[in-house]
C-alpha cells in the first residue's frame, strides 16, 4: 500500500458541526475537540499519516455508545470506534473526520459463568485485566496478541497471538456480541449456547469487521481451565528450513503444542540484547505444552526427539513458572527489542500467513529480499499457523526509506498470495492492506460491499477501511 493510496474522503462539514454541538451538550467534559487528544485517537503504530477525528466521546456504557452513534447517524457523520489504539494498519484514522467513540472506560467484567466456561465483558477491558480478574476462578482467556489490547478491539480485528495454534483466534472464542449498528439500534448476535444453527452467523460477521459495521458494546467469550502443568523452552536450529520442518512434523504427529513460535537469527540477536538472554544466534523455536505433569513431560521429550532428528540443538525446557515467564516475556517484547537495533528508527510491523508447508520457503525468500533491499527487519512467526511478522526499521521522515519499505511490503504480500496465503494473518486490513485484499479475494469483495451498504447505507461506520465503496 503506497501512501498515495491513503485518501482523505469528502467531509460532511455541516453535519459534523451539528454533531459536535449536540455531543458537547450531552457529554460535557467527556467530549473533547482538543487537538492533542484527537491526535492521540488517530495516532497509528504504522507509518500511515494520522487523520484526526473532529471530536472524541468517552462512553461509559452501551446506552451512551448508542446515543453517540444515533447523533452521528442523524447527521451522517463518521464514527470511528477506539479501544486502546494498538492496531497496526491505520484502523483508527478518520479520513473523512467524524467522531471517535472511546470505550476504554467500559472495562468491566459483567459476569463469569464458571460452570459454562464463559464470561461477559465490556469492550474496553484488556486481555491482561481480564486474566487478572479470572485468576482465582481457575480459568483464563487464551488469546494473547503482543500488545495488551482491548477485547473489543481484538474482536474487531479478529486478533490471535502465540496461543492460537491450540486455542484458536478471536473468531473461535467469541460466543456472542452486543453491537450498536449504524442506524443506532442495539442488537445481540447470539445467545450463550455453545453452538447454534439459528440464522445467519452475525457473530462471525462482526468479528473482524474492524468497526465498519457497528460498535461492539459487550462480548461473551469462551474461557479455558488453567492447565495443571505447563512445560516450555527454546530449541535452536541450524537453518530456518530445519526449524520450519520441525513445526510441520510436530503438527502432523498430532503433538498437542500450545505455542510454537519461530524467530530468525537477527530477532534472536535483538532478544538477547534487550531481554538479557544468551540464546544461540540462530533460528529458534519457542515451544510450550499444556496438560498434566506427565503429559507435558512426555510432549516435551517427544518434541526434543523431533528437533534432534532435524538437526536442532538440545531442547532445553522447564516447568518452572519463572523460567517460562522470562522466556515468553522476551518473545512478547520482540517489538521493543527490534526498535533497539536501530535507535531513532520506527519499527513498522507487517504480517502475512501461508500454508505451513510453504512457511520455510516464504521466510527464506523474505530474508533474501530484506538483504537485497538493504533493510534491517527481524522476523518472528506463529509457526504453527504459518503466520509470520516482519518489523522493518525505517526513518519515517526519509522518503527514500518509506519508498523502499512500501516496495518490500508489496513484494512480501505478493509472495504470500502466490503461495495461496493471505495478506494478513492477524493484523487486519484497515487502510494499509486494502489493495492486497482486492488481489487476494477479487470478486468476493463485491459481496462484502453489498453487506456494508445494506447495514451501513450512509457509510458512517469507520469509512475508508477494508473495502472501497
Amino acid at each position: 500500500m503506497a501512501l498515495s493510496d491513503i485518501k482523505t474522503a469528502e467531509r460532511n462539514e455541516s453535519g459534523i458541526a451539528l454533531a459536535l454541538d449536540i455531543l458537547k451538550q450531552r457529554f460535557g467534559e467527556r467530549f473533547s475537540t482538543g487537538e492533542a487528544l484527537r491526535r492521540q485517537h488517530a495516532h497509528s503504530t504504522t507509518y500511515i499519516p494520522a487523520q484526526l477525528p473532529d471530536g472524541v466521546v468517552f462512553a461509559e456504557d452501551a446506552d451512551e455508545v448508542q446515543q453517540a452513534v444515533q447523533v452521528c447517524a442523524d447527521h451522517k457523520v463518521p464514527v470511528v470506534p477506539f479501544g486502546t489504539g494498538t492496531s497496526l494498519e491505520g484502523h483508527i484514522n478518520a479520513p473523512a473526520g467524524g467522531i471517535s467513540i472511546d470505550v476504554s472506560r467500559m472495562n468491566q467484567v459483567l459476569k463469569v459463568n464458571a460452570e459454562d466456561l464463559d464470561c461477559v465483558v465490556q469492550p474496553g477491558i484488556t486481555r491482561k485485566q481480564l486474566n487478572d480478574y479470572l485468576r482465582d476462578t481457575g480459568l483464563f482467556f487464551p488469546i494473547d496478541p503482543g500488545a495488551d489490547a482491548s477485547l473489543g478491539g481484538m474482536a474487531a480485528t479478529r486478533a490471535s497471538g502465540t496461543n492460537a495454534v491450540r486455542y484458536g483466534t478471536m473468531r473461535d472464542n467469541v460466543i456472542s456480541l452486543d453491537v450498536v449498528m449504524a442506524n443506532g439500534r442495539k442488537i445481540t448476535t447470539a445467545k450463550r449456547a455453545r453452538k447454534s444453527s439459528a440464522g445467519y452467523d452475525l457473530t462471525r460477521l462482526m468479528v473482524g469487521s474492524e468497526g465498519t459495521l457497528g460498535v461492539i458494546t459487550a462480548l461473551t467469550l469462551r474461557l479455558q481451565g488453567i492447565p495443571q502443568a505447563i512445560s516450555g523452552g527454546v530449541c535452536p536450529f541450524p537453518t530456518l528450513e530445519a526449524a520450519a520442518n520441525a513445526v510441520i512434523m510436530t503438527i502432523q504427529m498430532g503433538l498437542p503444542v500450545a505455542r510454537i513460535e519461530l524467530v530468525n537469527a537477527l530477532q534472536v540477536q535483538a532478544i538477547n540484547a534487550y531481554s538479557k538472554l544468551d540464546l544461540p544466534v540462530s533460528p529458534c523455536l519457542f515451544v510450550e505444552f499444556h496438560g498434566t505433569e506427565a503429559g507435558v513431560k512426555e510432549q516435551a521429550e517427544t518434541f526434543g526427539e523431533i528437533a534432534a532428528e532435524l538437526g536442532g540443538s538440545d531442547f532445553i525446557w522447564s516447568t518452572r513458572e519463572e523460567e517460562r515467564l522470562k522466556l515468553w516475556q522476551a518473545r512478547h517484547d520482540a517489538y521493543w527489542s527490534c526498535v533497539a537495533l536501530r535507535p531513532g528508527a520506527k519499527a513498522v510491523a507487517t504480517d502475512v500467513c501461508v500454508p505451513i508447508s510453504r512457511l520455510a520457503e516464504c521466510i527464506a525468500e523474505t530474508e533474501v529480499d530484506i538483504a537485497e533491499a538493504g533493510l534491517i527487519a527481524p522476523i518472528v512467526g506463529h509457526a504453527g499457523d504459518g503466520n509470520f511478522h516482519v518489523s522493518v526499521l525505517v526513518d519515517d521522515t526519509n522518503p527514500r526509506e518509506i519508498e523502499a519499505l512500501e516496495k518490500f511490503v508489496e513484494r512480501l504480500n505478493m509472495r504470500a498470495l502466490a503461495m495461496d496465503g493471505t495478506c494478513t494473518g492477524e493484523h487486519g486490513v484497515g487502510q494499509g492492506k486494502m489493495a492486497f485484499l482486492e488481489l487476494e479475494l477479487g470478486g468476493a469483495l463485491d459481496a462484502m460491499r453489498a453487506v456494508k451498504r445494506a447495514l451501513d447505507p450512509d457509510n458512517i461506520m469507520n469509512p475508508g477501511k477494508i473495502v472501497r465503496l
